[in-house]
């Protein structure tokens, strides 16, 4: 017997960055009266400086140090400011830092173009000081965000990953094998996580429990769910399974998980659509509901035609007090049932 179960943009908090908090600088420029008129402005302004007079020396420095904003001239010898640009954003290291670059006022045909090639913006010379602090802490204000928003997706994904590890531990991590029986069973999610998901176990008396589901929509609400559903189905189930049938402990479950979401979720619009099925290994008799379920595909050993397990009744949580048909039939040996979602 094999089972298959397939499968922000967030506000970011605070204001508007202080300008007076200090960054570090690279100011690249092959003249020495250039760099050290950007240094006195830029130091005024409260923030450090790094020097390089060429593409390749900026390019080491950027890879050796931690800087916050380049200021690129754009004719230097050796390597000029466009093909150091255009390194700098092949670079996934050193693409997020943001690059002003300094041109004189003739030049704007190759601010155009460093500007397609990724530079953030401009500076003309001979500078202007007023204009020169507005392009700086502009440029770094957009540094600011860009990193918070970066450390804030960093932390979601590894919230993520912490509940993609959790909801995992909600799955079997072995499955049952009855003398004579074969079960298997996967879960490729969608997303990181998802409200698809199986179980397989044994009742007190022996016989198998098999349930595949699929909680509507995907992500983080959709794994909540998920493991609400699963946790309801597991947990009502082997009570009081052996002192009756296959047929009553599947009603009785599925009415209690129906009802329970339903009464106490219902505003949520949760549902979850459920094939659930008990077997008695040593027969072959199924019992089984299929709770508005992709129909699940039984394939004879004989190689007659597969048989479909059509839906017994409505998706759960949908509407208390409704009646879930329970269907049976019989897996003789070397049959394949083969549930999905």
């Amino acid at each position: 017997m094999s089972i298959h179960a397939g499968h922000a943009v967030t506000e970011l908090p605070g204001g508007e960055a202080a300008k007076s908090q200090p960054a570090h600088l690279l100011i690249v420029d092959d003249l020495d009266v250039n760099r050290d008129l950007l240094s006195r402005r830029v130091r005024r302004f409260g923030h450090t400086v790094g020097f390089a007079a060429t593409g390749v020396e900026a390019l080491a420095q950027l890879r050796a140090h931690s800087y916050d904003l380049v200021l690129l001239d754009i004719n230097m010898p050796e390597m000029d400011g466009y093909e150091a640009l255009r390194q700098m954003k092949a670079d996934h290291k050193l693409a997020h830092i943001p690059v002003v670059m300094v041109t004189a006022i003739d030049e704007i045909d190759s601010v155009v173009r460093c500007l397609e090639l990724g530079a953030d913006d401009y500076l003309t010379k001979p500078f202007n000081p007023v204009v020169l602090r507005a392009r700086v802490e502009s440029s770094l204000s957009k540094k600011r965000l860009a990193d918070q928003r970066h450390k804030l997706l960093k932390a979601l994904a590894r919230e993520m990953e912490i509940g993609q590890k959790i909801q995992q531990g909600f799955l079997p991590h072995t499955l049952p094998q009855p003398s004579g029986w074969q079960v298997a069973a996967t879960c490729v999610a969608a997303k990181q996580v998802s409200g698809d998901f199986y179980d397989a176990y044994l009742l007190p008396n022996g016989k198998l429990v098999v349930t595949v589901a699929d909680v509507c929509d995907k992500g983080v609400g959709a794994a909540l769910y998920m493991a609400l559903f699963r946790s309801l189905l597991r947990a009502i189930a082997p009570q009081g399974a052996t002192r009756e049938t296959a047929k009553d402990t599947l009603a009785r479950t599925i009415s209690f998980t129906n009802d329970y979401i339903a009464n106490v979720h219902g505003s949520d619009n949760m549902f979850a659509t459920v094939f659930s099925a008990i077997i008695d290994p040593s027969t072959g008799q199924m019992d089984y509901v299929n709770a508005g379920h992709d129909a699940p595909v039984i394939k004879p050993s004989t190689g007659g035609e597969p048989r479909r397990l059509s839906p017994t009744g409505p998706a759960l949580g949908m509407m208390a007090d409704v009646q879930h048909g329970i269907e049976q039939t019989q897996l003789n040996k070397g049959d394949l049932l083969f549930a999905f979602s």
